[in-house]
């Protein structure tokens, strides 16, 4: 993980709308560092996609958020998605990373 990075948010956003954002981020970075919860982290992605329902939008929060962070949020929901168990677990892939 790179230390001191923000979240990719947008200024016009609500407070609930970056609340929703940044409580996904952070559910990625979990899955990354401790392993999350497999409900709780559809649940917060379907909450972010109420604010990003397009893909286009969702694939640059997703590229700005990996940049800064090397967590990907596509590579943990489709984790999530195709995972059997409780928790989610993910290790960075450092031969992808910048």
């Amino acid at each position: 993980m790179k230390a001191n990075y923000g979240y990719p948010l947008e200024l016009d956003w609500t407070t609930d709308e970056k609340i929703a954002v940044t409580t996904f981020l952070q559910m990625v970075e979990d899955a990354y560092e401790h392993g999350v919860n497999r409900d709780n982290l559809l649940a917060a992605y379907n909450a972010f996609k109420k604010v990003v329902p397009d893909k286009a939008g969702e694939r640059q929060i997703d590229r700005e958020f990996e940049e800064v962070s090397d967590y990907s949020t596509y590579r943990a929901i489709q984790a999530a998605r195709q995972g059997a168990g409780k928790t989610v677990r993910l290790r960075v892939d450092h031969r992808r990373s910048k």
